[in-house]
């Protein structure tokens, strides 16, 4: 039989853990994730999210993606046309191939960017960054006519610059 690229919705957060399970059960699946940034009260980190929240790909075929439904965190079948709806494989490769490129960005941080505080005692004020550290950035903050050092994992960018 021949096989095709499937999308399975899944519960709400449960697509790893689905992508896991269709894995060891052999099937070949894709997960387009992403990098991005968290904000906790005392953090931001960078975690890996779902480029297509609740949605999980599968490279299967049509009798064996009716048998995904069975697996725990599968809510359903993407179906068109009264059928499983089937994804061109241009497709994927397109998502495939932008993920690759944008895994290899990093967040960087120059000299008199703006950034914003996101957690602690001093949450959401603006700075400009003056001196980058490994760990650390010393930062402006005009509003109360101050210079601190600020953890790299408190601050975000005030608009999204990747290199």
């Amino acid at each position: 039989m021949q096989k095709s690229w499937y999308a399975l919705y899944t519960r709400p957060r449960a697509e790893k853990q689905v992508e896991k399970r269709l894995v060891q059960t052999g099937i070949e699946t894709f997960l387009p994730l992403h990098l991005t940034q968290r904000c906790w009260s005392d953090r931001i980190k960078l975690v890996e999210m779902p480029l297509y929240p609740s949605y999980v790909f599968v490279h299967t075929t049509d009798h064996e993606v009716r048998d995904c439904l069975t697996m725990q965190g599968v809510a359903k079948i993407v179906y068109y046309n009264g059928a499983p709806a089937i994804i061109a494989e241009r497709e994927i490769t397109t998502v495939q191939k932008f993920i690759e490129l944008t895994q290899l960005k990093e967040l960087s941080y120059s000299i008199d960017e703006d950034v914003l505080i996101a957690c602690g005692s001093l949450k959401d004020i603006s700075g400009k960054i003056k001196r980058i550290g490994k760990k650390y950035l010393l930062l402006h903050l005009e509003q109360i006519g101050m210079t601190v050092s600020v953890a790299t994992d408190q601050v975000k960018k005030t608009r999204k610059t990747y290199v």
